[in-house]
């Protein structure tokens, strides 16, 4: 298996698309500080399956987009793409490309080869070739003493993983939570058969009293049948009585109810009166208030002409300047006006027409004297002349109202002259008929008395029936259904209806016997199903929990043999990388020694400050595989010429030879397809950078190596060159040169 290439778009600094081949065994990233290596190496660590965004030195999802000045992309994307034509990869394809993609939102999309998968699949297919998102093929800038400053349990999930012992932990936790759920599951099943197991013996008693409920169902049965026989009986002759009964006064009810009619229909003159009467009184109402609204439109009438009057004859004054006293006039022509009204009253005959013209006399007096208080003060001859033409636009109006209304009282009192003849001649024509009527009535109650006795024997008769079709199923329901044939069992021989006494007692029986059958609480067929029932589920529970208990032990033995092959192949990975170490170890400092041991450390009971200060020491995974102990790697080193036995003695560059040695032994023992190395020789100096560069080249025969470098003599030991540089607007461009194809130039 070989990585190919990787593709970036809108990755970091990468704002536009570009791609890196790997087709040498050393490939070298180089370029100033701030140009965009780094991103290359965190490239690989996000699409790999990286979730710590703090690794990827961001805070949001969009911080790993492109975002540079004048431009904005919506989306950043990265692809690996591997040859898998050797088929290390369990996948059908000989190339391989995974690819992540992150949107502005925070939305992460997975994808291999193409199609939408999850994050959990991509990490179990790269766990088959030992890489992952956070693995030791990934040292980036600054990281390769993790290794050494770990604590000595993270530095064991550190070498497990690098000798791609993690789907075993998989495979284990998995085995767990299964074990959780069938160990769940047996803990229900025992329950429900706890649950069970009383109720069982409970109708196993019951079962016990069904022959002696069937003896008492017996007995109700045979009292049920003489019962429903004699009261079937009862019940059919007694309806036959009554509806004879009934059948005369029905007839004879009929026949004076078609009498009555003929009657009522020559004494609907009755009504029609009664109706006439309320028209009459309506007619009456109505005219006296037309009558009283004419008064007042009068008063209203004779008040306004005596100002309209007295308005005119003061403006007639005021215009011939004559010095006679205005009042004397004004009373001479009114007087005149009055005479001539109170000679019309002479020949009035009409009460209403007196009245009327009385009513205009006061008013045209009470108008008078109004206006002599009124216009003498009248001062401009445009104020007369405009209320003059007031009180005539007044006049005419008023006029034409009391001429509507003197025409509805006229029209009303002839439609109530008419009504009130047509009342006399329906009072002579409608005289005849009523005591035939009373007679007819009087003979109908009766009839109506009788059959309404009768309706109410019916009625308790039907009480009755309903009585004994709900008793009927009653009796179905606590015996069976030959109780409803009662009619074919002639064993009760009898004449005519026996007395209700004897038929009452019978029924107390019944309901005796019922009580105490009711009393048993079941139902004898029904305790033998559910008896059935129980046993089979209780026989189909007990099948259940033998087939759980076989998983479990599966499941168990399954464990068990993981974690003999876990610590099988961690044994022998710890010795295999030992060896290498060690190799490195003397390669690198010129003798000594270098070597991982396995270490158990009893478990100490931890204060709360210990647990807020190093919270990272929890390890929530192993907590209980083990309650007295865990197990974890210490690293001894020796070096030589000096009286060095620990990791915290050594210096900077110490450290920086040690963490590499151990990150080659562990890359060597279980190769990954490729290693980055970021900055790692930073620490260097020029002696250690060539052992540096003698050890990559021997490594590179099992992993390709991308290196991230400023070194020189690191650089001189690569197949591909790869420059990054970044320009004003913020993108990394990428040159490259193969010094194979630069050699053959130069010669």
């Amino acid at each position: 298996m070989q990585l190919k290439r990787v593709e970036l778009a809108g990755f970091k600094s990468f704002g536009k698309k570009a791609e890196l081949l790997f087709d040498a065994p050393i490939t070298a990233i180089v370029g100033p500080n701030g140009s965009g290596k780094s991103n290359v190496a965190e490239a690989f660590r996000w699409v790999l399956g990286e979730q710590s965004l703090k690794s990827l030195r961001g805070k949001r999802g969009e911080d790993l987009i492109f975002n540079g000045e004048g431009t904005r992309l919506n989306r950043a994307s990265v692809s690996v793409v591997f040859d898998n034509q050797d088929k290390r990869l369990p996948l059908d394809f000989d190339e391989v490309t995974v690819t992540r993609t992150v949107y502005r939102d925070g939305t992460n999309e997975y994808a291999l080869n193409g199609s939408v998968v999850r994050l959990r699949d991509i990490l179990e297919l790269l766990a088959n070739v030992s890489l992952g998102p956070s693995g030791h093929h990934i040292i980036s800038q600054g990281e390769a003493d993790r290794i050494l400053s770990a604590n000595l349990y993270e530095r064991k999930k550190m070498i497990e993983e690098a000798l791609g012992l993690n789907i075993y932990h998989w495979k284990i936790s998995e085995s767990e939570r299964k074990l959780s759920k069938t160990e769940e599951n047996i803990r229900e099943v025992e329950s429900l058969r706890r649950e069970i197991a009383p109720h069982l013996k409970f109708l196993k008693k019951q079962v016990e009293k069904v022959e002696q409920a069937d003896l008492l169902r017996r007995e109700l049965k045979q009292l049920y049948l003489e019962y429903l026989k004699r009261e079937s009986d009862y019940l059919t002759k007694t309806k036959q009585e009554l509806a004879d009964a009934k059948s005369g006064p029905v007839a004879e009810l009929k026949e004076v109810e078609g009498e009555l009619a003929g009657v009522l229909r020559q004494a609907q003159g009755n009504n029609q009166e009664q109706l006439l009467r309320d028209k009459l009184r309506q007619l009456e109402s109505e005219l006296e208030h037309r009558r009283r609204e004419y008064e007042e439109f009068s008063r209203s009438l004779g008040r306004l002409e005596g100002r309209l009057e007295a308005a005119r004859e003061v403006s007639a004054s005021a215009a011939g300047r004559d010095d006679a006293p205005v009042s004397a006039k004004l009373v001479r022509s009114k007087l005149e006006a009055v005479l001539s009204e109170l000679t019309n009253a002479e020949g009035a005959s009409d009460l209403v027409l007196v009245k009327n013209i009385l009513t205009r006399v006061k008013g045209l007096v009470a108008g008078f004297v109004n206006e002599l208080g009124v216009n003498s003060d009248v001062g401009q001859a445009s104020d007369r002349v405009e209320l003059i033409a007031k009180l005539e636009c007044e006049q005419t109006e008023l006029t034409k109202v009391i001429k509507q209304t003197s025409e509805h009282i006229t029209k009303l009192m002839g439609e109530l002259s008419g009504e009130r003849k047509n009342l006399e001649s329906l009072r002579e024509a409608t005289q005849g008929a009523e005591r035939q009527s009373f007679e007819l009535k009087t003979k109908k109650a009766e009839l109506t008395a009788t059959l309404n006795t009768l309706s109410a024997q019916v009625e308790k008769l039907n009480i009755e029936e309903a009585d004994f079709k709900r008793e009927l199923e009653s009796a179905v329901a606590l015996t069976d259904q030959e109780v409803r044939d009662y009619t074919k069992h002639s064993m009760f021989g009898f004449e005519g209806i026996e007395s209700r006494t004897i038929q009452e007692e019978r029924r107390k029986q019944i309901e005796r016997k019922k009580i105490k059958l009711e009393d048993m609480g079941f139902e004898g067929s029904d305790v033998m199903t559910e008896y059935k029932e129980t046993t089979k589920r209780d026989e189909f529970l007990a099948n259940e929990l033998a087939d759980l208990t076989s998983s479990r032990q599966s499941l168990e033995s399954v464990m068990l043999e993981l974690k003999d092959r876990l610590q099988t192949e961690f044994n022998g990975g710890i010795t295999k990388i030992n060896e290498q170490f060690g190799q490195f170890f003397k390669q690198m400092f010129g003798g000594g020694e270098g070597k991982l041991q396995v270490v158990k450390e009893a478990k100490k009971r931890r204060s709360l400050a210990s647990l807020a200060t190093e919270p990272d020491e929890i390890d929530l995974e192993e907590g209980g595989e083990d309650d007295e102990a865990r197990e974890g790697i210490d690293i001894n080193v020796s070096l030589p010429r000096k009286k060095v036995k620990g990791l915290e003695m050594l210096s900077g560059g110490e450290r920086a030879l040690t963490s590499i040695a151990l990150l080659f032994a562990m890359s060597q023992v279980n190769p990954p397809p490729f290693l980055i190395l970021d900055e790692t020789d930073a620490a260097l100096d020029e002696a250690n950078s060539r052992k540096y560069g003698d050890m990559i080249e021997n490594l590179a025969h099992y992993s390709q190596l991308i290196l991230i470098t400023h070194n020189r003599e690191t650089m001189s030991r690569a197949g591909v060159l790869y420059g990054v540089t970044m320009g004003a607007d913020g993108l990394s461009k990428l040159l490259s040169i193969k010094f194979d194809q630069a050699e053959s130039y130069a010669k």
